[in-house]
């Protein structure tokens, strides 16, 4: 227990030295497993295991998915989501930025991706709000936490690897993540209202559009609702399995952009490296937390670990309580994606051990992402938007995202006292 202990540490130290999560995380596997195995055993092993992860058919839904949230990206949705949220809600006080959480939410519900549906929004719902004299707190402290909606409602990468980590359901992992997200949408909303209330000159009102123009806007969006309600509708009803929904949704994606008439050679080759080079990385982090995974089992930590947590007479609720607390707190250290490879392999095996649900965790484990996204001084979601309007400094738009924190910690504390707001959909599948 010492041996792996140190070899963890030494880890965390590679990580701290900016050494690749995936590099540090294979690093510490090899050198684990060669210890306890020697170098024949060991080497079949990574060998195996880098394999059958990449020759693994069920792991297309990734790739996949991922080539309809980029194929989304440029087809402009999300100027005409904003467009037509804004025509329903724009005159509110702080009604762009509702307009801009309603628009996040149904870009999220296509794309998959927190920084893609972040930076998408930037471009179309940050000038606007400007123009409008909105706060930059608000503005951006909005658009980067409503873009943390991308990796909740399905389909979601954070979920996909998740699934693929713990060997859960996809499908229903997505079916699981709409309450969730719907509700987080919901509480962002509030936030802004609460927020605008206190600080009514950071979000004035907008123009009332008229009806017509506010059925008009939605002619925009009825390719995208309906693609969305045929990859989800599909996977809910039994239709077709996650691999053939994300291959529908990138059919469906690549039909949108063709006939909206910005398929261009130069686009499509971009997409397509977009996509490799994204599908790449997670498989190489992914291969790594694997080979890790396995040191941790061969070792025998995870159950000296749950022996410590067994002494320790934790309920589950207990035993969750210091999850998420970890969670948050290395949230404001680590890259989200990281920190869900990182600790699964260890996390896990005691949600099991402790007979919690692992579709209702898996939910729990992505709100607590999302809330990494946006917290100081690791929040990839604030970084990013932070590159595009550089004139707005990270201690700003930090600022404006902590309203949201918190609609994100009531989300979390409503999600552990009701299970079934997470369990409900898949229960009835």
């Amino acid at each position: 227990m010492t041996a792996t202990l140190i070899a963890l540490a030494v880890m965390l130290a590679l990580i701290a030295l900016e050494v690749p999560i995936a590099v540090a995380m294979l690093v510490t596997g090899v050198v684990g497993c060669l210890s306890v195995l020697g170098w024949s055993p060991t080497l079949f092993m990574v060998g195996e295991t880098a394999f059958s992860t990449v020759n693994n058919y069920s792991l297309t839904v990734v790739p996949l998915f991922i080539l309809m949230g980029n194929l989304i990206n440029e087809a402009d949705i999300s100027r005409e989501l904003y467009r037509a949220t804004y025509r329903f809600v724009g005159h509110l006080r702080g009604g762009l930025a509702i307009a801009t959480v309603l628009a996040c939410a149904g870009f999220a519900a296509i794309c998959g991706s927190s920084l893609a549906t972040s930076a998408a929004m930037t471009r179309v719902a940050y000038p606007e709000m400007k123009r409008y004299g909105y706060s930059d707190a608000l503005a951006t402290g909005c658009i980067a936490s409503a873009g943390t909606l991308g990796i909740m409602i399905p389909p979601s990468v954070a979920l996909m690897v998740y699934g693929i980590m713990t060997q859960t359901d996809i499908g229903k992992l997505f079916i699981a993540g709409v309450l969730p997200g719907l509700l987080g949408a919901l509480l962002y909303v509030g936030a802004v209202m609460v927020y605008t209330w206190r600080h009514p000159e950071s979000g004035p009102a907008g123009e009332r559009s008229t009806w017509t123009e506010r059925l008009h806007s939605l002619r925009g969006i009825g390719s995208v609702a309906l693609l969305f309600g045929l990859v989800i509708g599909g996977l809910y009803g039994g239709w077709f399995t996650p691999t053939e929904a994300a291959g529908i949704g990138a059919a469906g994606a690549f039909a949108i952009v063709l006939a909206r008439g910005r398929l261009t050679r130069k686009m499509l080759v971009q997409v397509l490296r977009e996509t490799a080079v994204t599908t790449t990385s997670l498989f190489f982090i992914l291969i790594g937390a694997l080979v890790l995974s396995k040191y941790i089992t061969i070792s025998g930590f995870t159950p000296w670990l749950g022996g410590v947590f067994q002494g320790m007479d934790l309920s589950a609720m207990q035993f969750l309580l210091i999850i998420c607390a970890m969670y948050l707190v290395l949230g404001c250290f680590l890259e989200s994606m990281s920190m869900l490879l990182l600790t699964l392999p260890i996390v896990f095996p005691l949600v099991v051990s402790y007979g919690i649900d692992p579709i209702w965790f898996g939910v729990l484990i992505v709100t607590l992402i999302e809330v990494a996204l946006i917290t100081p001084p690791v929040g990839m979601n604030v970084y990013m938007l932070a590159s595009q309007i550089p004139s707005v400094p990270l201690n700003v738009v930090f600022r404006g995202a902590s309203a949201f924190v918190a609609a994100d910690v009531i989300r979390l504390g409503i999600l552990l006292a009701v299970p079934a707001l997470a369990l409900w959909l898949p229960s009835i599948t």
